[in-house]
């Protein structure tokens, strides 16, 4: 009976793929003549005012906002910029490219010792890139976000190696941004992967060091109705100078090391293991998609020593677990995402012990000799839950709670033209010392997020964000954030 049944299965899914199959040898989508045209070059300008009260604005007001909302209970934002999207993939050449400027004006932080958190005007540049793909392969110069996950990004709570938590650095990026199938696999078998080298301007504690990325990634399925893909990433923070230890190598061969993780360098720690701040992720989605929808789940993992393929190795309990739903069938709910976060384990609480080493303790977000750790302007570049040091009460700029749980939901949608966006999270924090089961604080943060396109008022939109904390970690805190936005077109051709 069980073997007639998975037979009936298999004939029933083999029924419902084969509309979808393609025998196309290597169906890259790109044609040899496309008419000449179709390109918008469009403009918009922002205006924000967060007020809220308490020391820090909430959680969700300012967290994986690429930097760009204060941490400052009062602030307010002025942007402007002009961009152009790609829009011809079917072309064998495209680009895109982005300037956008901000002016901010915020209220200081009581205690803060950080001098970026008490100037009280500021400009900056948020985008300033230009980006070409030619053929399959893209180059992409200037001030971009780095943001590489596969989930849900208005929903998720970020990444654990990029979030968009932090500022976008500058940066040189080659590579194949955006899946495309191997030659020879009709689609069915894609790939994608790039390097990346990256500045790090902040100047908190190292000066002139760099920030190496590589990634590849790959996806099994192409148009069947269920894929599967695994990523990988690796990164380090490298060069520059320090102030204890002066100028720790920036050369090529520097790079060489740090791009091979490999010994090097001029200090005997780096020389026996590997040169510069490495720290990666991997990531395995599975995800099913009809018409109309599509529900994924994954897991990602963070390491800091010692690669383990699919969470085999010591921290194999940390990482992040989700799933994901997107519809288009139903507006009033378009997307639903819950995701649950652990990094309490971190390979042990030992890193070496009666002479042995159990290469534990890993202490995410930190190093000692990149004393500011995986932060760039005092926020993590991560996921914001491993706490940025701008919330440092003692004005250290160190990362002080890397052990959390967290439960997060985030749900989206559409009600008669008003746009929604809800997040609530549960964070329970640990501190950094592993041999502890202490629970140090605790913080529950929710955000409820409206936005309204009025085309009789100029055309303007309008966006309010509720958001508060409530907990041990940072208090009871409550906010709002008002957003006034004009987006248009400037030419086409």
């Amino acid at each position: 009976m069980r073997t007639k049944l998975l037979g009936i299965l298999l004939l029933l899914s083999a029924a419902m793929s084969a509309r979808q199959l393609s025998w196309e040898w290597w169906p890259t989508g790109i044609r040899d003549s496309v008419p000449a045209g179709g390109d918008t070059l469009r403009y918009d300008g922002h205006v924000y005012a967060v007020a809220s009260r308490g020391r820090f604005a909430p959680f969700w007001l300012q967290s994986n906002t690429l930097g760009d909302i204060s941490s400052s209970p009062y602030s307010g934002n002025m942007s402007a910029g002009i961009y152009k999207t790609a829009q011809h993939p079917e072309r064998w050449w495209d680009y895109d490219f982005a300037l956008q400027a901000t002016l901010r004006l915020q209220s200081r932080i009581a205690g803060s010792a950080f001098g970026i958190q008490q100037r009280v005007a500021a400009g900056y540049l948020n985008m300033a890139y230009a980006h070409v793909r030619l053929y399959l392969f893209d180059l992409t110069v200037g001030i971009k976000p780095m943001i590489y996950e596969t989930q849900d990004t208005l929903l998720s709570a970020g990444s654990l190696l990029f979030s968009g938590n932090s500022h976008p650095l500058p940066r040189i990026t080659i590579g194949i941004d955006h899946y495309v199938p191997f030659p020879g696999c009709y689609g069915y078998f894609e790939l994608k992967g790039g390097i990346t080298h990256a500045w790090l301007t902040d100047k908190v504690y190292m000066r002139g060091s760099y920030l190496h990325h590589k990634w590849a990634a790959v996806r099994f399925g192409g148009r069947l109705p269920v894929n599967i893909s695994y990523e990988f990433h690796h990164a380090a923070q490298w060069g520059g100078v320090s102030p204890v230890y002066g100028d720790i190598g920036s050369g090529w061969t520097d790079f060489l090391h740090v791009l091979m993780a490999q010994g090097g360098g001029v200090m005997r720690n780096d020389q026996a293991n590997a040169q510069g701040n490495h720290v990666g992720s991997q990531q395995l989605m599975l995800t099913g998609k009809g018409r109309g929808w599509e529900v994924s789940a994954y897991w990602q993992n963070f390491f800091e020593d010692n690669f383990a393929m699919l969470g085999l190795g010591q921290n194999r309990t940390d990482g992040l677990w989700g799933i994901s739903l997107k519809q288009s069938r139903w507006p009033f709910i378009e997307g639903v995402t819950i995701e649950y976060i652990n990094t309490t384990d971190q390979s042990g609480p030992w890193h070496d012990r009666d002479g042995l080493c159990y290469a534990g303790n890993d202490q995410y977000y930190q190093n000692s000799v990149f004393r500011n750790g995986w932060n760039t302007y005092y926020r993590s570049i991560g996921t914001p839950f491993i706490t940025s040091p701008l919330y440092n009460a003692d004005g250290t700029i160190y990362t002080l709670n890397s052990r959390v749980r967290v439960h997060h939901v985030g749900v989206r949608g559409n009600i008669y033209g008003y746009r929604y966006r809800v997040l609530v999270s549960h964070a329970r924090n640990y501190g950094n010392d592993n041999t502890s089961r202490q629970l140090l604080s605790s913080n529950v943060a929710w955000m409820v997020e409206i936005n309204k396109h009025v085309e009789r008022a100029w055309g303007l939109d309008f966006g309010l964000k509720l958001a508060g904390d409530a907990g041990s970690q940072w208090g009871n805190t409550f906010g709002a954030q008002l957003t006034v936005s004009k987006r248009g077109i400037i030419t086409q051709w």
